[in-house]
C-alpha cells in the first residue's frame, strides 16, 4: 500500500514533455499535483487526467511563483516543488545573441532559483518539504555545443546544492534540495534536434525515456539526495572529465562522434514525435 504523500507538489514546465510524466507519476505516488506551465491552455489539458488542478506560471514570475505556492500549502501543505521547466539553445557560445543568453539563464537559473525560494518560504515556516531541481548531465560538465544551456544548469547546480547548506545551517533538517541531472531524454525539445551538431553532446550516452526520468524523479521525492545522476555511471563518468578538463579538451573529436553515432542511431528508432 502507497503511504500518503505529505502534501501537495507543483510542478513547472508541466504541458508536455518530461514535467507532464513527471506529474503523472508524482500523481500515481499520491501526491495532488498542481501543474503549471506558460501555456495555460495546454496544462490545463495536461491536467485533467491527474485531478485538474492547474495554472498558468512564468517562472521568472517572483509574485506569481509566490501565489502558487501559497495555493499549493492550502492544499494540507506543500510538500514538493519541481523546478522542470528550461529551454535548450545548442551552438558556439558566441552564436547566440544577448537576448537568447539572457533568456536562457532567466529560465533556467533564475526562474529555478525564485521557484526555490518561493517554496522555501513555506516550507521554512511548515518545518518541512522538499525542492527537486532538474538540473541534466549539463550541470555536471560544459557540454560542447550546448554551452550557454550548460553554463545556465553548473548555475542552479551550485544554488542548489549551496541553498541545501545554507538549510542545515539553518537547523532545518527536514527541508531538502535535491538535483536530478540525467542524460538526454527522449522528449520534443531533442526531436527537433536530430540534424543539430550543436546539440551533439545530449545524444553520446543513454537516451532517456520520459517515463524513465519522472519514475526516478518520484522516487526521489520520497528518498532525499542532494545529486542524483541517471544513469548513475554517466554522472560518475562526466564529473571525471570535469575534473580532468585537459583530458576532456582532448576528447572532443571522440564527443563529436560519439554524438553523430547517438543521432543517426535514434533517427533509426524514432517513431511518431514524442508527447
Amino acid at each position: 500500500m502507497t503511504t500518503p504523500a505529505p502534501g501537495a507538489a507543483v510542478v513547472t514546465g508541466a504541458a508536455g514533455g518530461l514535467g507532464r510524466a513527471i506529474a503523472a507519476a508524482l500523481h500515481a505516488d499520491g501526491w495532488a499535483v498542481l501543474l503549471t506551465d506558460l501555456d495555460a491552455d495546454a496544462v490545463g489539458a495536461a491536467a485533467a487526467p491527474l485531478g485538474g488542478w492547474s495554472r498558468p506560471l512564468d517562472v521568472r514570475d517572483e509574485a506569481v511563483c509566490a501565489e502558487v505556492a501559497a495555493e499549493a500549502a492550502g492544499r494540507g501543505g506543500l510538500g514538493l516543488w519541481v523546478n522542470n521547466a528550461g529551454i535548450l539553445v545548442t551552438g558556439p557560445s558566441w552564436g547566440h545573441d544577448a537576448a537568447t543568453r539572457r533568456r536562457v539563464v532567466e529560465v533556467n537559473a533564475l526562474g529555478a532559483m525564485t521557484g526555490t525560494l518561493a517554496a522555501l518560504d513555506v516550507m521554512r515556516a511548515q518545518g518541512r518539504g522538499h525542492v527537486l531541481n532538474v538540473v541534466s548531465l549539463a550541470g555536471l560538465v560544459a557540454a560542447p555545443g550546448e554551452t550557454v544551456y550548460a553554463a545556465s544548469k553548473h548555475a542552479l547546480l551550485a544554488f542548489s546544492l549551496g541553498t541545501l547548506a545554507d538549510l542545515r545551517m539553518a537547523g532545518l533538517r527536514d527541508v531538502h534540495v535535491s538535483c536530478l541531472c540525467p542524460d538526454g531524454i527522449w522528449t520534443p525539445m531533442l526531436h527537433d534536434r536530430l540534424d543539430d551538431p550543436g546539440a551533439l553532446a545530449s545524444f553520446t550516452g543513454t537516451m532517456l525515456t520520459p517515463q524513465r526520468v519522472a519514475a526516478r524523479a518520484a522516487r526521489l521525492a520520497r528518498h532525499p539526495r542532494p545529486v542524483v545522476s541517471l544513469p548513475r555511471w554517466r554522472g560518475a563518468q562526466v564529473r571525471l572529465l570535469d575534473t580532468l578538463p585537459r583530458l576532456a579538451l582532448g576528447l572532443t573529436p571522440v564527443v563529436r562522434a560519439a554524438g553523430r553515432a547517438g543521432q543517426r542511431r535514434q533517427r533509426r528508432r524514432v517513431g511518431p514525435e514524442p508527447s
